[in-house]
């Protein structure tokens, strides 16, 4: 972590319980936000050679002028536990086994965990963010759903919601569904997070939606409760990755 953005401590302290609740080793690393780009590299590189490390996760947002992209890009792709280097990106696309953002991966989990059948479905994601909204559209593809995207420039949003099977929001704006959006018996999963003067809530009307809708999940006690523990399978499986590798 770089700087000392509140969220990513709280979401950093969040990844050290669990951590501990599983009996997996854990290091944080808080940077002053004065720290260049070029060291902050070089803590990353130090940790890629590191054989007692096998998943790193950078906090963001980073401060200016560090580029998020090329710090990134540094994670060894087998450590990439938060799935945002180039080629795990590009294994989402390309149909092949990588490491993927454990949010969209949740997203899905909690749908298969509930009986919620996807394939075949019409699927309307509402954001196209890097890490949630993008990478969604390739995962959904793969359960053989058919995918519309809407984002901020989609005219008469609910036009589209109101055809979705599954709708899933992900856009970081409040109450920005509402029931009329929203068909009859959908799935309505909430990937959005919110700070507002009540809490945390996500970007469902939560309490109109719910009277229509066969399934929806919570903010906060839906995505965001299976998201930590899909980071930690997905260190497993960066650590069998690496073990290959190495052999």
């Amino acid at each position: 972590m770089v700087g000392d953005d509140p969220a990513s401590l709280i979401y950093a302290k969040a990844k050290r319980k669990v951590a501990g609740e599983l009996g997996m080793g854990f290091a944080f690393f808080p940077l002053a936000a004065a720290t260049s780009e070029a060291d902050v590299i070089k803590v990353i590189e130090e940790l890629n050679a590191a054989e007692n490390t096998h998943g790193i996760m950078l906090e963001l947002p980073l401060p200016a002028p560090i580029k998020k992209e090329r710090v990134m890009a540094a994670v060894s792709p087998l450590k990439d536990v938060d799935g945002m280097h180039p080629v795990n990106r590009g294994y989402i696309m390309s149909g092949e086994e990588g490491l993927f953002p454990a949010t969209p991966q949740s997203c899905i989990e909690i749908m298969l965990r509930s009986g919620v059948e996807i394939a075949g479905k019409h699927a309307v994601i509402v954001g196209r963010g890097e890490t949630v909204g993008k990478p969604l559209v390739f995962l959904m593809l793969r359960q053989q759903a058919t995918v519309t995207v809407c984002h901020s420039k989609t005219p008469d949003l609910g036009l589209f919601t109101r055809q979705a099977d599954i709708l899933i929001a992900a856009a970081g704006k409040v109450n920005l569904i509402t029931k009329n959006m929203v068909k009859p018996g959908a799935v309505v999963i909430d990937a959005g997070v919110n700070e507002t003067p009540e809490g945390i809530c996500g970007d469902v009307d939560f309490a109109g939606v719910r009277e229509i809708a066969d399934w929806i999940s919570p903010v906060p006690g839906g995505v965001g409760s299976l998201t930590t523990a899909i980071i930690m399978r997905n260190v497993l499986k960066g650590m069998a990755w690496q073990r290959r590798m190495s052999r």
